[in-house]
């Protein structure tokens, strides 16, 4: 007899050493395959780089490590949270006080001051005024950015943006950063230097970074590689498609 689908999620703990840890993934965009059975672990502190060339699924699995999706298959644990078993409003919380988010595109908000949009989730947390800005100065000091503390984002340049959306990413020492692509936008010089940054302060502090990324030299600062094709992993896509995923491809046509 087959178990309950919410069953059968709870049956398999993660791995003790994992932080945060997905057990065969399957998720699809409107009827088309966008994981295939992607498996995936990442210990605290550890910088794991998901590779692959666009479209092949490195935004859907951070997504759905995020909580941001939900996999229609498949587990994904948090510091032995199951977050795929979790409802919206406790995903959220998990999102706003464990994660981060930075995304290729920084989205600072143009009427704030950098250090306020620096500073942002520290005071949707409820932080004082001050202690939030005293933080956000320090964080800016890091990132060489100290200099456009009282300016609009509009002085900024694309590269100068992008470290202070890292800036608000860091700020409030999230257990896990998930980085989609966040040098994409980038030119060389400041694609160095952000990853120079990333990498410098998520060791520092204990991070754990989820880097998406199709760019062989921002995947050389990981520790560690996961490399995706078509949805799933690149040795699994290399040997072809399962019955299952033929399956999936014919209901998707």
């Amino acid at each position: 007899m087959v178990a309950p689908p919410d069953k059968a999620r709870h049956d398999h703990a993660p791995p003790q050493d994992d932080l945060l840890w997905a057990r065969s993934l399957h998720y699809s965009h409107s009827g088309t395959p966008g994981l295939i059975g992607v498996s995936a672990g990442v210990r605290q502190g550890e910088i794991l780089a998901v590779t692959g060339p666009r479209g092949c699924g490195k935004s859907t699995l951070l997504r759905c490590l995020a909580g941001r999706l939900l996999p229609e298959q498949g587990e994904v644990w948090f510091n032995s949270v199951p977050v795929h078993t979790l409802g919206a409003a406790a995903r959220e919380r998990l999102r706003r006080d464990r994660f981060a988010w930075l995304g290729p595109e920084a989205q600072l908000l143009p009427e704030l001051k950098v250090w306020e949009n620096a500073a942002l989730p520290l005071l949707l947390a409820g932080t004082p005024h001050r202690a939030a800005r005293r933080t956000a100065c320090a964080w800016l000091e890091r990132l060489d950015l100290d200099v456009f503390a009282r300016k609009r984002p509009g002085a900024l340049n694309r590269g100068e943006a992008q470290r202070v959306a890292l800036a608000r990413a860091l700020i409030a020492e999230p257990a896990v950063l998930f980085a989609d692509e966040p040098t994409a936008p980038l030119h060389r010089a400041e694609r160095t230097l952000l990853l120079r940054t990333l990498t410098t302060a998520a060791r520092s502090h204990g991070i754990t970074v989820l880097l998406a990324t199709h760019d062989e030299e921002t995947a050389a600062a990981a520790d560690r590689r996961l490399a995706l094709l078509d949805g799933r992993p690149a040795g699994a896509a290399a040997a072809g498609p399962t019955t299952e995923d033929q399956a999936a491809c014919s209901l998707s046509a």
